[in-house]
Order: C-alpha cells, then sequence, then structure tokens
C-alpha cells in the first residue's frame, strides 16, 4: 500500500466511529460525497473492501487495523501538542469498561486526567467479556476486561499491554421479603429454576458464572434484564428479582438489612486487566497510572 492518506483515514474513522458517511461529513466539516471519495481512495490503495455499507456502517478487519494505526498516530501526535489545548485542539482518549466499574470505582481512576482539562475522555460501557473487542478494533486506547470469557479472543494482542488490576466480588442478593418468598428452602436447584433473576443484558454472563460455581454447571434462570448497574441495588431492593452485585455496591446495603446474600460465605470474583495500545505519552501514561492505582485501592488484590 503506497503512503497512507490521513485526511482518508480520517473519513475511516468517522464514519465507523459515528455510525454513518452523514454524521462523518458532520464530524469532519465536508460534504458527504467528499467522505465517500476519501473511503474510495483509500479501498483503491488498499486493494480491498475497509467499510460494510450496512446500518450502522462496520470496518471490515483491514479497516480495523487501519482506524487502529490511524488512532495510534493521533495519540502520539498530541504528545507533541501544548498542554491546555481549547475545543478540537485537545485530543481524545477513548477507552472501554463494563458498567460496575464504572460505576464503583473508575471515577477515581479517571478524574484526576479529566479534571486537567489537558485533553477529553470517551468512555464506552460494555460488559467485561466483550470491551477487548473494542481494542483489537481500534476502536479504543484501553480497556478494563475480565480474565475470563473473550473466548474469541486471544489473551494477548500484539502491541499492547495487560496489567492487572485486582478481583471484583460479587454477591448474590435479594430483599429479605423476595428471599422468604423465592428462596425459603435455602439456594437450591428448584428455587432457582423459578425465581425472577436480573442480568444486565444477553451478554451477561456473571449469573451463569456463578451457577456454575455453586451447582457444577449452567442453570437455565427466568430473568429480567436490566442495563443499568445502579438500578440492580434498587431493583433488588424493591423486591423484583435476585441479582449479582458488586460487593462496593451492596455490602453497605446488606449491612442496614435492606437485602439479604442467599449464599452466605459465597461469592463470584471477577478478575480485571487493564489492557491498552503500548503508546507511552505524558497523556497515556497519566490515564494508565490512575487507573492502575485506583483499581488496586478498590479491588480485592491476592492475599488481602
Amino acid at each position: 500500500m503506497r503512503e497512507l492518506d490521513y485526511r482518508a483515514l480520517a473519513a475511516l474513522d468517522a464514519i465507523v466511529d459515528r455510525g454513518g458517511f452523514d454524521k462523518a461529513a458532520a464530524a469532519l466539516a465536508i460534504t458527504q460525497s467528499a467522505v465517500s471519495q476519501r473511503l474510495r481512495l483509500l479501498e483503491t490503495q488498499a486493494g480491498e473492501l475497509l467499510v460494510v455499507r450496512s446500518q450502522p456502517p462496520r470496518a471490515t478487519p483491514a479497516g480495523q487495523r487501519l482506524i487502529a494505526h490511524y488512532r495510534q498516530v493521533k495519540l502520539l501526535e498530541s504528545a507533541l501538542a501544548e498542554p491546555g489545548g481549547q475545543g478540537e485542539e485537545r485530543p481524545t482518549i477513548a477507552l472501554a469498561a463494563n458498567a460496575d466499574s464504572a460505576a464503583t470505582w473508575l471515577q477515581d481512576g479517571v478524574a484526576p486526567l479529566m479534571a486537567t482539562g489537558d485533553c477529553l475522555l470517551d468512555i464506552r460501557l460494555d460488559d467485561q467479556d466483550h470491551t477487548l473487542a473494542m481494542l483489537r478494533e481500534g476502536l479504543v486506547f484501553g480497556c478494563v476486561a475480565s480474565d475470563m470469557g473473550q473466548a474469541a479472543s486471544p489473551r494477548a494482542i500484539a502491541g499492547t499491554t495487560a496489567t492487572p488490576l485486582g478481583n471484583m466480588p460479587y454477591r448474590c442478593v435479594a430483599s429479605p421479603a423476595f428471599a422468604a418468598r423465592w428462596f425459603s428452602a435455602g439456594f437450591t436447584v428448584d428455587a432457582v429454576a423459578r425465581a425472577p433473576a436480573l442480568v444486565f443484558d444477553r451478554k451477561d454472563a456473571l449469573l451463569d458464572r456463578f451457577m456454575r460455581q455453586q451447582f457444577g454447571h449452567i442453570l437455565r434462570t427466568p430473568h429480567h434484564a436490566l442495563a443499568t448497574s445502579d438500578g440492580f441495588v434498587r431493583f433488588a431492593e424493591g423486591g423484583l428479582a435476585y441479582a449479582m452485585v458488586p460487593a462496593l455496591q451492596c455490602d453497605a446495603v446488606l449491612a442496614a438489612g435492606r437485602l439479604v446474600d442467599l449464599t452466605p460465605g459465597s461469592r463470584l470474583d471477577v478478575a480485571l486487566t487493564w489492557h491498552a495500545w503500548d503508546i507511552r505519552t505524558p497523556l497515556t501514561r497519566r490515564l494508565t497510572d490512575d487507573i492502575v492505582a485506583a483499581a488496586r485501592r478498590a479491588l480485592v488484590q491476592d492475599g488481602r
């Protein structure tokens, strides 16, 4: 491939990131026709399709590699700029995390850099078993991912680093009234087959993992879906379902008696890791250092 046209790379990135040619045109302040022309030029140079023309458009594997390259270059270029730029001059760093981390410890990890105003953060939420895909596709600089799941993904991605953060413990909880109604005989196979649970979305595998830990295999469980971490505690307190909730969110509520642990003495520990492209600029180093430090203060470490 000849020397890359970075205006065309910017168009490719915007098409995929913004979710359409028209939105990419608006973001780049050019016409939609110009966006299409730049993409066609890039595809001609590459000799293959870079974007699947779906709704929304999706990058092909070759397109993902070019987007990752473009974003890495932009991050490196940002290290040459003077800090404290305004508006669009400030670099944007994208990262991905699970909703439970975002609702508990992650704010302490990103607050120092956000407070400086030296850059903008684009924080994307997904299940901790799937955030690594965003890193591989070049959509984010770094991600909080679990050491379980990611079954279709190799554990190591070339050009990235992996830093253990610690274990996030989850408890299986419900309101006292819900527990008395559905689990009066204990956390049994029969009770689990009848009682409504609460999961984040169809990708949420925490309950399945806990069932395997408790019973040796996954059980079919009736469940509601609620795509908000904070809502889990409120719905469980309201007696609407039982749920897997981070200890960081529910220990105080358990102590107050508004929730009960359905499996006392048993919890599910999810090991979290910070994966990031090996791009060492002052901003990315600060972000990584702050996230790792905050996680290790909040999460359970080996031997603790």
